[in-house]
């Protein structure tokens, strides 16, 4: 059996270099996810303004003259 060195076992591999489909994918999942975060903050702030809206104006029952204004003919 051969004698193994220390240097034959733990040899630290070269990172790999990033190709042209790499960084294209990685350029294109950072856009996508700088979206998808502003698209969650864009959500947020219309669904608290529109919770605001709903909690200020008071619930009034519809009555049945304005029921029949809006069906059509």
């Amino acid at each position: 059996m051969a004698k193994l060195d220390k240097t034959t076992i733990y040899t630290a591999a070269d990172p790999a270099k990033e190709t042209m489909l790499d960084k294209t994918a990685r350029i294109a999942r950072e856009i996508k996810d700088g979206d998808i975060e502003q698209r969650e903050i864009k959500t947020a702030r219309l669904r608290n303004a529109r919770l605001e809206n709903e909690a200020m104006t008071p619930d009034v029952p519809m009555t049945a003259a304005a029921s029949r204004a809006r069906t059509r003919r």
